[in-house]
């Protein structure tokens, strides 16, 4: 817009005189949208890393607050609020967008103003939540995103004539590309912005019980006029809408009048919901009419395109199965070479400490517990650094969805639909952040029976553990990858089909319920967002190796004291007298007659009580245990020293079926303490993490029984 232009009427200028208290307060915007329009992007690129992250008390839903500055300096506190396609909450994560921006919440103030991101390739579906937001009164600007991906599909948006309908400023955008930053920047710098013109009546019959629940929220809620005719008409209409802990309950009298109008309703057998969805819907398309242009010759999209062999029944499976391979690969192939010069810089440390220290009991707790329990799972970075990165370009590139769709049908077969499937494969990363995607699933039933088999669903703390068990049962230097890769394929397959099994049976005899319907919708695809992917995977790799500083650092050292006190009485033994003398042997051989059908000695089984703080921790248990075990003073690989473990009779401890049952018990097993206090504040309740921690452990332990046994049966 030219200098020479006045402003639109409903942005006041900059300079304009105002109250003080304008000035001093920092302004709070809340960012609304759809699943899949750009929304968290754009926060990304306002508030850059002035973000902090949390949960909102009394539910698991994430809270995210960023810091963006005007184009003045001043501060703008931003919150990026759940996705959702409407006010009407039927999931957690939609109950508490709805919550705040009515000011249910107490924990979050409730927004001054609103930015509303829209994806322009999508306008009329996305303006259905625009309009219940005009309802609300409040100062709003309307992101217009995607315009580029409108474009492509022959769809063009007037926007200065969507800003003259709406009445509020319409900013066009590109948050991918950075395009339209600025406009919007300016936008919220605004210090004042004019309420929204919104044209619109509520239909005839529902507006008398409209004005008397607006009147009791007013009068017996605080809630302010416009807020209540907003909160009026969804409680009319949405008679099945979600409640989350931390919300403000409703007052007596409101509860009243809104019982007695629904009992009306009921008595007439209308669909009042259905009225008023109808009615806005018609008032968007009238809209859409002055403002949408369609090429009239419309040619299939580029998703259209692509989507016709990524979702096509037969082609898509073999799509889906090769990118898993792919993944799989690329963890034992490109990781190979920083895996190395991690292994040799961690052998190099230890030898140096040793030249440099005397021998003795510090000496030997730098060396065997410290840089032998930290250095044995640090070198496996390379590997969960490369599995993130496939995690998150499937997710930028909107390919996650299509392995929802994908998966819908055989989900439909265990009671499940294929939005639960994104949590399951959010959970092949990490089994906590894919717990807590669960929110977006409207069923209640479906959401728990999504939780007690996410962890089924084979993590990245497991791979350390496969990819040292791959190595003893592969050994040597030319095992080609596509084996590997095969056998660790082969871990992740069991790990779904359990997923799957399970799911089928809970949803039988546990949760009873129907398959419920998916609607889901494919957002387009788009480039890679690499800046974000690699955040992405740096947060991990630094919570990889803060957990390798901190919490395996800890356990390393208690464990080293643990195998190496008390001292044996006499001074001669071996290191194996050694540590079966001590309090860490004491307690491997209680648990030994439980473990020892699976093929497991006591040593195993200090590593598999240990590894119940995370998964990984096995394999520091390994390197501190054999590296107290081991008499020499060379630095000789783990798995070396393991494979010269041996039993009391002689024979090798760390068999090709051991190693195979090992890896079979921790694809069931639950053994991580985490995820269980994340199932806890999930379900509220002490009952599920316990019924997860029987039904999975029970589990491992039979079916490494099976594999142990069967396999000796039959030779091996």
């Amino acid at each position: 817009m030219k200098n020479t232009e006045p402003l639109p009427s409903h942005i006041a200028l900059s300079g304009a005189k105002r109250p003080a208290s304008a000035s001093d307060r920092t302004p709070v915007y809340a960012m609304v949208g759809n699943p899949n329009c750009g929304k968290t992007t754009l926060f990304n690129a306002l508030t850059g890393l002035r973000q902090k992250v949390g949960n909102y008390p009394g539910v698991t839903v994430e809270k995210k607050v960023g810091t963006a500055y005007s184009q003045h300096g001043r501060p703008i506190q931003v919150i990026d609020l759940p996705g959702a396609y409407s006010l009407a909450a039927r999931s957690p994560d939609e109950a508490v967008l709805r919550d705040v921006l009515l000011g249910r919440r107490e924990d979050t103030p409730q927004p001054d103003r609103i930015v509303c991101v829209v994806d322009a390739s999508n306008l009329e579906r996305n303006l259905y939540l625009v309009h219940q937001i005009l309802d609300l009164g409040r100062p709003v600007i309307v992101a217009l995103n995607m315009m580029d991906i409108a474009a492509d599909a022959g769809v063009k948006i007037d926007a200065q004539a969507l800003e003259r309908e709406l009445g509020v400023p319409v900013i066009p955008c590109e948050a991918v590309r950075g395009k339209g930053l600025l406009e919007l920047r300016l936008a919220m710098s605004r210090v004042e912005l004019s309420l929204a013109k919104h044209r619109w009546d509520v239909p005839g019959p529902i507006a008398p019980a409209v004005a008397d629940l607006q009147a009791s929220l007013v009068q017996n809620d605080a809630r302010s006029p416009l807020v209540a005719r907003a909160e009026a008409l969804l409680l009319l209409t949405d008679f099945d809408t979600v409640r989350v802990a931390g919300s403000k309950q409703l007052s007596p009298r409101t509860h009243e009048i809104l019982g007695q109008w629904r009992d009306r309703w009921t008595k007439d057998g209308t669909d009042w919901s259905a009225v008023l969805i109808r009615s806005r819907y018609d008032a968007i398309a009238v809209l859409c009419e002055d403002v949408v242009l369609r090429a009239r010759d419309q040619r299939p999209s580029v998703s259209d395109r692509i989507d016709a062999v990524l979702c096509h029944s037969i082609w898509g499976w073999f799509v889906f199965a090769g990118i898993m391979a792919v993944m799989f690969f690329s963890i034992f192939t490109l990781a190979e070479y920083p895996m190395n010069w991690i292994d040799e810089n961690v052998a190099a440390l230890g030898d140096g400490v040793k030249n440099a220290m005397a021998p003795g009991p510090l000496r030997d707790l730098f060396t065997d517990g410290i840089i032998g329990g930290v250095g044995g799972i640090v070198i496996f970075l390379p590997q969960i650094l490369i599995l993130f990165f496939f995690v998150g370009l499937l997710e930028s590139t909107g390919y996650m969805a299509r392995a929802a769709f994908i998966m819908d049908r055989p989900m439909s077969r265990v009671g499940l639909n294929g939005r639960s499937f994104i949590p399951l494969l959010g959970s092949y990363a990490c089994a906590i952040p894919g717990i807590m995607a669960t929110r977006t699933i409207e069923n209640a039933r479906d959401r728990l029976v999504t939780i007690l088999v996410a962890p089924l669903m084979s993590c990245s703390a497991r791979l350390p553990v496969y990819l040292l068990m791959i190595a003893m049962l592969l050994p040597g230097e030319t095992v080609p990858a596509l084996q590997k890769a095969g056998l660790m394929l082969l871990m992740y397959g069991l790990g779904t089909v359990g997923a799957f099994f399970f799911a089928w049976l809970f949803k039988r005899y546990l949760v009873k319920g129907g398959t419920p319907h998916m609607i889901m919708e494919l957002p387009p695809y788009q480039p890679p967002r690499f800046k974000e992917i690699s955040r992405h995977m740096l947060e991990r790799g630094w919570l990889f190796l803060k957990n390798a500083g901190t919490i395996i650092l800890a356990i390393s050292i208690v464990l080293w004291v643990l195998t190496t006190y008390p001292k044996h009485p006499n001074p001669d033994a071996t290191a194996t007298e050694q540590i079966a003398h001590s309090f860490a042997g004491q307690a491997g051989h209680v648990l030994e007659p439980v473990i020892q059908p699976l093929g497991f000695d006591w040593r195993i089984g200090i590593g598999l009580i240990t590894s119940f703080a995370a998964r990984e921790v096995f394999v520091s248990s390994m390197g501190v245990i054999f590296g107290v075990e081991s008499a020499d003073d060379d630095t000789t690989p783990l798995r070396e020293k393991m494979g010269e473990a041996q039993w009391p009779d002689g024979a090798p401890l760390f068999t090709p079926l051991v190693c195979l049952s090992l890896m079979v018990f921790y694809v069931f097993a639950m053994q991580c303490m985490a995820t269980l206090a994340v199932v806890k504040r999930e379900t509220n309740s002490w009952r599920w993490p316990l019924f997860q921690i029987g039904y999975m452990t029970g589990t491992a332990w039979l079916a490494c029984f099976a594999v142990y046994q069967i396999g000796r049966a039959l030779g091996f």
